[in-house]
């Protein structure tokens, strides 16, 4: 089977490197990785090359997801699946809903891991997943796949996930980041508690600064997060003022 990846940053490194071990991989990327993308097994390609693979995974950022998806619509063959692993749902969804034609299958992803949890192995980690519009057969087989890896799949709708991603995900990249801006580090006199908050920083500070904010402007749900938590923190600091 072939497939096709747009973008060779974190994520993409990552999935690319498992995924070449079962697939004939054809990677496309806007800078020149040809070297790295060879040493994991892959095969560099055009845009247009990528996006005739039967099974195309865009890893772009969400702030240029559209923009990508319009550029693959006239170069997809019919029956093509397009596979997206953004950390929102709704957005996406609509987007490759709205631009791809009703021949093109569509399948939601958010892997939960990325480089630095998955670094050694995907066994124990989980992915959410949804068949927005795919074949029940291929959309079972590929569900199949990934539990064979160790990767648990949840199934939800991209309101639902979009509703918990807020209060999971992007709750803990609000509390890293500011445990970053804290200046939050390692001290000889600690706590338990205090190691295990540190290891917030270890998931969020390699991530970049545009994941955290597109996370948070193209989920629907983000504000409401973001405001509730704040509250509790003031409620918390005035019990402490009175």
């Amino acid at each position: 089977m072939k497939v096709g990846i747009i973008g060779f940053g974190r994520l993409g490194r990552l999935i690319s490197k498992y995924m070449s071990q079962d697939f004939t991989l054809f990677v496309h990327d806007l800078h020149d990785y040809k070297k790295e993308i060879e040493e994991i097994g892959a095969t560099p390609a055009s845009f247009e090359e990528v996006c005739q693979c039967p099974i195309v995974i865009p890893f772009v950022p969400m702030s240029t997801f559209e923009n990508t998806i319009k550029q693959m619509a006239p170069l997809l063959k019919k029956d093509t699946l397009v596979v997206d692993v953004c950390s929102v749902k709704e957005m996406p969804v609509n987007i490759m809903k709205e631009h791809l034609s009703k021949d093109i299958q569509i399948m939601a992803t958010h892997p939960m891991f990325g480089p630095d949890s998955a670094r050694d192995t995907l066994f124990g980690t989980k992915i959410a997943v949804y068949p927005v519009r795919m074949e029940q057969e291929l959309y079972i087989k590929i569900s199949a796949y990934l539990r064979s890896h160790g990767i648990k799949t949840i199934e939800a709708s991209p309101e639902d996930h979009d509703k918990q991603i807020a209060n999971s995900l992007i709750l803990t990249h609000l509390i890293g980041r500011s445990l970053i801006d804290f200046d939050a580090h390692k001290l000889e006199i600690d706590t338990k508690g205090y190691r295990r908050l540190l290891k917030i920083l270890g998931t969020v500070e390699n991530d970049s600064w545009q994941l955290f904010e597109d996370m948070n402007k193209y989920n629907r749900f983000a504000k409401e997060t973001r405001d509730t938590f704040l509250h509790s923190l003031q409620g918390v600091l005035s019990r402490l003022e009175s």
